[in-house]
Parts: structure tokens; sequence; C-alpha cells
């Protein structure tokens, strides 16, 4: 594993500290060093695989790490915050993710037999062990950034075999519930991205259950389940990020960007911003914009 790990790190040398097109869809790398603040954002469903050095996603206020043994699994949009860290003075950092598309991953599960899968199984995100044949599939992907020519022809295949690994793993019941439109995780998706979409708006518990066909208290269950959230908690985690994307973003205070994102009460912004994050927002804001400020 250890060569191919290095063939892959050779492949994506030219990665740059931020999320960088492979010319393949949606395969997305990055390398170096890479500020907290830019890791703090809804993440969207994806396998996430380390090449070289560690990560850390907080997730609802629980950590997740991992390396290159191991990958990550996320089936949601979820707000989380992270961090990377470098394996060494001379190796920094270097990640690649697929993006899911529950429609490639329900054409794959019609070609498979019927798969079962212990009871009270629930989440909608997971760190998983690396195996030899997933990390033989992520190598041939990558391999053709050499030979994009091949690409139409390949890189759906390679993806279909991407899938299938992660669908033969202990947490494979994550992704084969994203492409089943009845499952309680697809249900619960419907009303994540109204909530995305919606952040400033006020929740409707019984709108939400509505949008995933669900009662109320069959919907804060499975809710729970998949998020490790309440509603109102994930609207929060949503309108904190953008918040403070907003403040980095423009010149404006943090009580009228507090009341664009949705609160009503500044001095509560400032209290779950800083609880969040861990510093109050105009600390927080202008950490960040010293750090990304140009060398004179």
């Amino acid at each position: 594993m250890q060569e191919i790990l290095e063939e892959m790190r050779r492949l994506t040398a030219h990665a740059e500290n931020r999320p960088t097109e492979t010319g393949i869809p949606g395969i997305l790398m990055v390398k170096g060093e890479i500020p907290e603040h830019k890791l703090g954002a809804v993440y969207e469903p994806m396998v996430n695989l380390i090449l070289d050095g560690s990560k850390r996603l907080t997730i609802a206020g629980r950590d997740y790490d991992y390396d290159p043994t191991t990958y990550f699994v996320m089936s949601i949009d979820m707000p989380a915050t992270g961090m990377v860290r470098q394996a060494g003075p001379d190796r920094p950092y270097i990640g690649v993710s697929l993006a899911l598309d529950p429609a490639r991953v329900a054409a794959l599960l019609i070609d498979l037999p019927p798969q079962t899968y212990q009871d009270g199984q629930t989440g909608g995100y997971c760190v998983c062990r690396m195996t030899p044949e997933l990390l033989d599939a992520w190598l041939r992907m990558l391999q053709l950034m050499e030979r994009p020519q091949d690409i139409p022809a390949l890189a759906p295949a390679y993806e279909r075999e991407i899938l299938y690994r992660v669908l033969q793993g202990p947490q494979g019941w994550i992704l084969r519930d994203i492409a089943a439109p009845d499952s309680a995780l697809s249900r619960i998706r419907l009303a994540i991205r109204w909530v995305r979409e919606h952040y400033a708006e006020a929740v409707e518990v019984e709108k939400l259950a509505g949008l995933a066909s669900m009662s109320v208290s069959a919907f804060h269950r499975h809710f729970k389940a998949v998020t490790a959230m309440s509603p109102i908690q994930f609207q929060k985690r949503i309108r904190l990020l953008q918040a403070r994307q907003l403040l980095i973003a423009q010149s404006g205070n943090a009580s009228s960007v507090a009341y664009a994102v949705g609160y009503e009460s500044a001095s509560q912004f400032t209290r779950e911003y800083a609880r969040f994050f861990g510093r109050p927002p105009a600390r927080d804001v202008s950490s960040i914009r010293e750090d990304i400020r140009p060398a004179a």
C-alpha cells in the first residue's frame, strides 16, 4: 500500500492549497497548509481520502480523525469545522475527494445482490478502514490525469469501482441509503437541503417533517440519528458558518451580519459564535484577515 500511496502523491504533487480540479469529473485534490477557517464549511456528500498527513473534522461536537490508513464517507450536507496536519516538515498534507451522486450509486445497486445490515445502524458520515482494493481503484482513477484522453471512457468505470468498494465496506449502508429514495436518510436529506437553502428563516419542524413525509416525532428521531443534532442546532451551525463568511468578505459589523443570517439577538449571536469558533466575531475575523493579508 505504501508504494501505491507514493505514486498517488506524485500524481497530485501539483495540487494547490485549495480544492483543485483534476480534469476528472467529481474528483478534487488539495495540498499544503489549509487555514482552519477554510475548513469551516458545509460539506457536501463525498468520499474523502488522505494521501499524506492527517485531517480532523468536528461535527456536532465530536472529532473524526483520519489519515492514509482510513477514509471518510459523508452522505449528507453537514456543517463542520476542521484542521489538517502535515506528515512532516517536507511532507505537506494531501487529500483527494469524490463527490457522491445518488443517481450513480443507484445505477450500481441495480447490478448488486441485496445486502443486509445490522439493525440500529444510523448516521450520515463515518471513518472507515482503507483496503488495498479501494486504494488500487483510487490509483487508477488518479492516473487518468496523465492520460486525459482516457477520462471519458474510463473515469465512469473507476468511479463505479470506488463506489463498489465503499459499498462492500462495513459502513456501506450509508452509501446504499442515499440511493434509496424511500430511506429515512434520503428523506432527511430533503429537509437538510431546505434548511441549508433557507437558513435565515425560522425553522418550522412541522414543515420539515412534511418534506420528509414523517410525523414530527419520527422526524426528530431520524434527524438526530443522521446528524447527531436537532434541526435547530443544525440550522444554528449553518447560520454561524455563513456569518463567518460574510464577516470575512464584507465590512459590516457583527450585529448587521447576525440579523442577515436570521438571528434576532446580536448578543446571542456573539455568544454562540464564540462558543462554536472559540473566539468572538471581531477577534476571529481580525485574526483570519491577518492570516490572509498579502505580504508587503
